[in-house]
């Protein structure tokens, strides 16, 4: 089985528009590149990887699909459609789809001003037509209330597969608990639901964090969902605001590594290649 990073990113501040990504956003407030990933891929023995939207907009869908077309690493790409415009929904679908690395949809609905905005009527219309289309989507929970809509999700739209981005960010900094730990457990008893042990080292202290860190949130989310539901990626290039990819996939290791083969296996690619239909 391929070792596949199921979350990374790309991005170009010359030719795109990420209105999140401002000064603010320190080390990662530049161009962010293949060229610069390639080798640190190679240096984790990661196979393949799975290109997430970083901006609601066609332009990075697009940028994204090419760079698909240009390096074999790139599996898959999770890209944007507007869901909550579904007659135009509709027809970027029917174009993208025309394109083999096209998997999924995204939309940034942790930046947008209404914390419900995945389930207004004209959202959940878009993402029948997912279902229909057999795609799935990427669910970012930042907020508690975000991931309470996961479950309301998985009931209005039958047949939508969705995945759960950086495990909601749990609040490790903070060694919280709940209501993360119910609200994750309570999207975990629809089948249909996965997540992605990604971005966790963010959630925790940027200096400071270990594996440890980490563990309490990890063996819950195997406890909920079993690693045939979990995927493991390292949402590079954000990473590098706690760390880099060698530490993340060094961490991830010491993490998986009371896990049977198997196990890890899906974890680290099985699980994203059947979710995302990557053929290795």
């Amino acid at each position: 089985m391929a070792v596949i990073d199921a979350h990374q990113h790309f991005w170009n501040l010359q030719t795109g528009s990420y209105p999140w990504l401002t000064p603010e956003a320190g080390p990662i407030h530049r161009t962010f590149e293949p060229e610069e990933l390639l080798p640190q891929l190679a240096a984790a023995g990661v196979e393949r990887t799975v290109l997430v939207q970083a901006a609601d907009t066609y332009a990075d869908t697009d940028a994204m699909l090419a760079q698909a077309d240009t390096y074999d690493v790139v599996a898959a790409v999770v890209g944007w459609v507007p869901l909550n415009r579904p007659a135009e929904a509709a027809e970027a679908l029917e174009r993208y789809r025309r394109h083999p690395a096209f998997a999924g949809v995204r939309h940034l609905i942790h930046d947008d001003p209404d914390p419900d905005w995945v389930v207004q009527d004209s959202v959940i219309e878009g993402l029948g037509l997912l279902a229909e289309a057999g795609l799935p989507f990427d669910v970012v929970a930042v907020l508690p209330r975000h991931l309470e809509h996961v479950p309301v999700l998985a009931e209005r739209v039958p047949g939508l597969r969705l995945v759960i981005d950086h495990l909601a960010k749990p609040p490790i900094r903070e060694r919280g608990w709940e209501p993360w730990a119910s609200l994750i457990a309570r999207a975990a008893e629809h089948p249909n639901v996965h997540a992605k042990l990604s971005g966790l080292n963010t959630a925790a202290d940027p200096g400071t964090w270990t594996a440890e860190d980490l563990r309490p949130y990890v063996e819950h989310a195997l406890e909920v969902f079993g690693p045939d539901r979990l995927m493991f990626g390292s949402d590079w290039p954000v990473a590098i605001l706690a760390g880099d990819y060698a530490k993340v996939w060094k961490e991830t290791g010491v993490l998986l590594a009371g896990l049977g083969e198997a196990d890890r296996a899906a974890i680290l690619g099985g699980t994203a290649a059947r979710f995302y239909g990557i053929e290795v």
